[in-house]
């Protein structure tokens, strides 16, 4: 916005008195901005303005408990607001750069994860193991890179650590029903199942908390519901304890992340931290159950019949998988905090494509055309649901 004063208005502004100005104000008077205030002054002031004003800032501070109307302007020549504008161009340019970054590692680590889990089920299929090492895994580089000050260690309290609770609850749950499952199915096919999270999603919201969503949420899942079950019935190496373990993995994530908009609200924890606290409780819930389901004895007998047939190099998947497990989870926690829930969702569609279509490449697993139409509805009806749900989320 700008304007251009001129001597011979200004001075004609400078011959009209205070009390026609403060009649004309009164008219004038907008329902939103407060009432303009104008002090009485005895000096003339002369301005002589060759070059056009831009309003900078514009701001109602109080004074004598009245409100009044600050403005801020510039010459048109002055160069510090365009410098401000370029620096601000520059911030969000890089910030975009940084959540790119963030969604290339994330989806790479995923896909690594992926790869290096089904080859350690393969020859060890003890999933409650597995799962167990992932959170050791990540539980002890947590507490290294705090004891070495990598970073900066959490305060937490006992409030936290309860409200935590049934979140870690939920996430073992789902942790270890999807490594349940792709131990007995192949990682395609499991994913293909996860992208029917949206729909749990809206159904637990519905019946349980008495949620209601748009027609076109409801519409959404026709998609997803209609692509997986094609998917599943046209799956050629189908079994029922993979795709149960995958619609457990489902729900109980769903349940993770109600648990953690009720109860985490006003945290300050990072995602980076918020991420490892949850592991290391999580941790500790699973482990007396893997080994009441497992045992020692069976991981044992596996483990040495594993090295056998693979050789040395178990050793190295078994840790590759614990890894990057820990790593693609925490950097998915550190994008949540830079991006919307929407972009975040959309983010996690396109890694689940990622994911299937790298895992059909390196295992080989055979794909009907039929099947490959169903996996393809579902994500777009998971994508089309991470677009009509937007306006839901913001209103929540």
């Amino acid at each position: 916005m700008s304007f251009s004063l001129k001597q011979s208005a200004l001075a004609a502004c400078n011959d009209v008195s205070n009390s026609v100005l403060q009649r004309r104000s009164l008219s004038c008077r907008s329902s939103i901005l407060p009432p303009l205030v104008f002090q009485n002054n005895s000096k003339r002031t002369n301005l002589s303005l060759s070059k056009p004003l831009h309003v900078s800032a514009v701001e109602i501070i109080a004074k004598d408990k009245e409100p009044v109307i600050k403005c801020r302007a510039y010459e048109a020549d002055k160069s510090q607001p365009i410098e401000a504008a370029a620096e601000e161009v520059k911030s969000e340019a890089a910030k975009r750069v940084k959540i790119g970054i963030y969604f290339a590692t994330w989806w790479a680590l995923n896909v690594v994860f992926n790869i290096y889990n089904k080859k350690v089920l393969n020859a060890f299929p003890y999933p409650w193991l597995t799962s167990t090492l992932s959170l050791a895994c990540g539980s002890l580089m947590m507490l290294i890179s705090w004891a070495t000050r990598i970073a900066e260690a959490p305060k937490t309290d006992f409030e936290f650590w309860k409200t935590l609770f049934p979140v870690a609850v939920a996430h073992t749950i789902g942790h270890v029903a999807a490594t349940v499952s792709m131990s007995k199915v192949a990682v395609s096919f499991t994913h293909i199942i996860k992208s029917g999270e949206p729909a749990f999603s809206v159904l637990v919201s519905s019946l349980l908390l008495g949620e209601s969503f748009p027609p076109a949420v409801y519409l959404s899942l026709v998609p997803i519901i209609g692509g997986c079950a094609l998917a599943a019935v046209t799956e050629l190496n189908f079994n029922m304890t993979g795709f149960m373990g995958a619609m457990i993995s489902n729900l109980a994530f769903v349940f993770r992340n109600i648990f953690s908009k009720k109860g985490m609200k006003g945290n300050s924890v990072s995602g980076m931290n918020y991420y490892a606290c949850l592991s290391m409780l999580s941790l500790v819930i699973l482990t007396p159950f893997a080994i009441a389901v497992e045992g020692p004895q069976m991981w044992a007998a596996g483990w040495e019949k594993a090295l056998s047939q693979i050789g040395p190099q178990f050793i190295w998947w078994v840790a590759a998988q614990s890894i990057f497990y820990h790593l693609y989870n925490q950097v998915s926690y550190m994008s949540l905090d830079q991006i919307s829930p929407l972009t975040f969702s959309i983010g996690n569609t396109m890694k689940r494509i990622s994911v299937i279509v790298s895992s059909i490449i390196i295992f080989h697993t055979p794909v009907q055309p039929v099947n490959a139409v169903g996996a393809a509805i579902a994500i777009l009806g998971t994508f089309l649901y991470s677009q009509v749900s937007d306006p839901v989320i913001h209103e929540q």
